[in-house]
């Protein structure tokens, strides 16, 4: 694995934004999802990307400190535009144009910027991404803030089985160790939300964009989650049903984590996708 350098904040979009480029080769930008730094992305999918030859640029959005934690509140638009930024910022010369990767949240900033900005993404990968989201999401989202705003803590061991079952596939549940192991980090990594993370909370979730995304016109891959509860499968399909030329892989037994329980079957459906 290459060395990974020293994060970096810069003044992007008029706000601060903490990015990492590792690597060399053409540019892919990986954008990641609600409450959750860019630096996920290196346990597995820079090493990798790296290795196949790219340079990447990971990143964490605005709500996550140390880049601008946006206590106002923020849109989507914010998060393409400081995505946009970003890559303006970090590519080698005004023609380059960037791979971007997004997952959950990450995807909608990807497919938003593959709309609004085809002259700076020469493809986009879109992992657990969704044109809208149905009933379940809105109101679990719904839930999720009123629970971040009552001051209740959830006892650890709780808030991690949770975890578990909206995250991961009952695969890796089934597996006694893998489960164990997964339920541990879970357990050792809650802490309470921060206002920033709160802020992420606040974009409105009646969105619907298939018409729209109809006019997507640079190469697109959308990877669903067989077992994904946070963002069904279907959703991912219809992104790639609505994109013309764009193709759709199901990754089986992997949840809203998936990059994370099946990384070399993730990895290999973006690698794959570049190359071709």
């Amino acid at each position: 694995m290459p060395p990974v350098p020293a994060n970096e904040v810069v003044t992007v979009n008029g706000i601060p934004l903490n990015h990492t480029v590792t690597g060399s080769g053409p540019l892919v930008v990986m954008i990641m999802g609600t409450g959750s730094p860019g630096r996920v992305w290196a346990l597995h999918q820079v090493p990798a990307i790296v290795a196949a030859g790219y340079r990447v640029c990971t990143f964490d959005n605005r709500g996550i400190a140390p880049s601008y934690e946006s206590l106002e509140g923020m849109q989507i638009s914010d998060l393409v535009a400081d995505t946009a930024g970003l890559i303006e910022h970090v590519r080698t010369d005004a023609a380059e144009k960037a791979v971007v990767v997004g997952t959950s949240m990450g995807a909608r900033v990807a497919q938003e910027l593959a709309l609004a900005r085809p002259d700076l993404v020469s493809r986009a990968v879109f992992s657990a991404g969704h044109a809208r989201l149905d009933a379940f999401q809105q109101v679990l989202g719904e839930g999720e803030r009123q629970l971040a705003d009552s001051g209740v803590t959830v006892p650890p061991k709780y808030a991690a089985a949770v975890a578990a079952v909206m995250n991961l596939s009952p695969a890796s549940l089934r597996d006694e160790a893998a489960a164990r192991d997964w339920l541990d980090l879970f357990e050792f990594s809650v802490q309470p939300l921060t206002p920033g993370q709160r802020a992420q909370l606040t974009m409105d979730e009646t969105f619907d964009r298939r018409r729209d995304y109809g006019r997507i016109s640079v190469p697109c891959l959308s990877i669903g989650f067989a077992d994904d509860r946070m963002i069904p499968a279907y959703l991912s399909r219809e992104v790639a049903d609505v994109i013309p030329g764009a193709r759709y892989v199901e990754i089986a037994d992997a949840g809203h984590y998936g990059y994370l329980e099946k990384p070399e079957e993730f990895n290999r459906a973006i690698l794959d996708f570049l190359r071709g």
